[in-house]
């Protein structure tokens, strides 16, 4: 008896696979047809794959920009006369003399009593990575206990 597979197959210039008198025969217009979806839905899931990514470089663009913000910001705070030792977790009030120097007060604008001799610019909080958080910015932060500086970057 001949071997099971020779019954299956056709001759080569036909098929190069096995097939079955039992299955439906194949039309070059249908292999056609199954080709063009399939190019349209390899372009459609390759372009929703790129829009995913263009999304993400645009958020992390936006997330360079915010660094490097901050960065600058807390370079000219740095910057600032100080009279006294800064500890991180402190909070400090900044101030603008009249010639337009900025310079630290441990003195709250509302200690001062009628009014401050400088023009007051805002409160930051000194944190450990020598960063500065603006006091309108501690309200929305998560309770952490200090000193536990990795959970407070963690969080968003």
């Amino acid at each position: 008896m001949a071997d099971s597979d020779d019954k299956h197959q056709g001759p080569a210039r036909t098929a190069p696979y096995a097939l079955s008198t039992l299955s439906a025969p194949i039309r070059l217009v249908d292999v056609a047809g199954e080709i063009e979806k399939a190019d349209h839905l390899i372009g459609a899931v390759t372009h929703s794959k790129l829009t995913v990514i263009a999304e993400q470089i645009r958020a992390l663009q936006e997330q360079a920009r915010a660094v490097l913000e901050g960065a600058q910001r807390d370079l000219e705070l740095h910057r600032a006369e100080c009279s006294f030792s800064r500890r991180p977790g402190h909070i400090y009030h900044l101030y603008r003399r009249a010639n337009g120097t900025l310079l630290w007060s441990m003195v709250a604008p509302n200690e001062w009593g009628a009014h401050a001799p400088y023009e007051f610019v805002g409160s930051f909080r000194l944190e450990a990575d020598q960063s500065w958080t603006p006091a309108e910015d501690l309200d929305n932060e998560p309770i952490v206990p200090q000193g536990d500086e990795l959970i407070r970057k963690l969080l968003p």
